[in-house]
């Protein structure tokens, strides 16, 4: 009877906690839950990049390039979430300033409802000039 009682009373904890607090699981940037359209100019989300592309271009391009400066941040087109699309993708354009001292336009995605079993962000993003691979494509036609 007694541990009837405890798995009862644990069954309840487990539930009362599922319904009172969202799993949200490999949020990579912190904006699942961001308005969309706001998003191209998350200072996580700059942040994210930043990082990401200093540790490519230094493993892959074999360079000490870093992002010194993005400014002129607008996103370029919003795909919101319906029953067509499972995934809300804001795309978004920018200008960056490396530390070579060149203006370079940085394009860039942000996927609301694609990380880790659906749950967080996902962002791709793409340096004009700087993806010798073409990866995302001529200038990086793919994110535009």
């Amino acid at each position: 009877m007694t541990g009837m009682l405890a798995r009862s009373a644990l069954l309840s904890l487990a539930l009362a906690a599922s319904a009172t607090t969202p799993v949200m699981a490999v949020d990579r940037v912190g904006v699942a839950g961001a308005t969309p359209g706001i998003a191209c100019g998350n200072a996580d989300v700059l942040g994210f990049i930043r990082s990401n592309f200093h540790y490519k271009a230094e493993n892959y391009l074999r360079s000490d390039i870093t992002i010194a400066d993005v400014f002129d941040i607008r996103q370029k087109r919003l795909e919101l979430r319906d029953e067509t699309r499972p995934v809300e993708r804001e795309y978004c354009r920018a200008t960056v300033l490396t530390s070579d001292g060149r203006k370079r336009p940085l394009w860039y995605l942000i996927e609301r409802g694609w990380g880790f079993a659906g749950f967080g962000s996902n962002i791709e993003y793409c340096l004009s000039g700087l993806d010798p691979w073409h990866v995302h494509g001529a200038q990086c036609a793919s994110l535009r």
